[in-house]
């Protein structure tokens, strides 16, 4: 098992305009509807880890085709041989959920579960879908260092970590690539430039950078 049973969540209607937006999706590259997850993408990794990676959400013919967080779009292409390199996963190619895939020390899921339109969660979508995210959190007993990836994942698990009492206010903790943050709780959240095919063509990102991050959450570890 290298998913957390996250009861009701391969279910969740919740949020209508997701579920509506997954339901028009026009299918990319001669592939049909029956060829897409549509749905609540389940994090996954391992269940030992002490590093959990939040992303945003589900890309539109990534996560939401595959049904595995970062795979099938541009994001994973970049971070998934990065990873391996690092030592926390058993492969560098990746290409759809049955592909083989194990990482090491590292479980990576989403602040929100399903697809949104223009890749821009509202407000309401990522509260419905806290508690999840939560429930994850709690269920990966030996967790230390949390990264959020970009800065929707970072606010949201600031406002997820200000309802557990763990912070007082958001502005407390502010985002940037590589900034670290001791939560009360003996967490450390770090943060990390998204990456995303936009943010890696611009420069935003690169390898090295990613990289380094990596170094600078083992540092964190030991």
């Amino acid at each position: 098992v290298t998913s957390l049973s996250l009861k009701d969540l391969g279910g969740c209607r919740r949020c209508s305009r997701l579920v509506d937006f997954m339901a028009q999706l026009s299918p990319s590259k001669a592939r049909t509807r029956a060829d897409y997850h549509n749905g609540p993408v389940n994090g996954f990794g391992d269940l030992q880890a002490r590093v959990c990676l939040v992303g945003l959400a589900p890309g539109a013919h990534g996560a939401n085709r595959t049904g595995r967080p970062f795979t099938g779009d541009g994001a994973g292409d970049f971070m998934y041989p990065l990873l391996h390199l690092a030592g926390f996963s058993n492969q560098s190619e990746v290409l759809s959920a049955d592909d083989g895939l194990e990482l090491n020390d590292l479980y990576i899921t989403n602040a929100v579960k399903c697809l949104p339109p223009e890749n821009k969660p509202k407000a309401e979508e990522f509260a419905a879908c806290r508690p999840y995210l939560e429930k994850e959190l709690q269920e990966l007993k030996a967790l230390r260092v949390i990264i959020a990836l970009g800065h929707g994942a970072h606010k949201s698990l600031l406002r997820l970590f200000q309802s557990q009492g763990l912070i007082k206010r958001l502005a407390e903790v502010p985002f940037g690539h590589g900034s670290t943050h001791q939560l009360a709780n003996g967490l450390t959240l770090i943060g990390c430039y998204h990456t995303s095919r936009y943010n890696v063509q611009t420069g935003r990102m690169n390898n090295r950078m990613f990289l380094d991050l990596l170094d600078q959450v083992r540092f964190l570890l030991e």
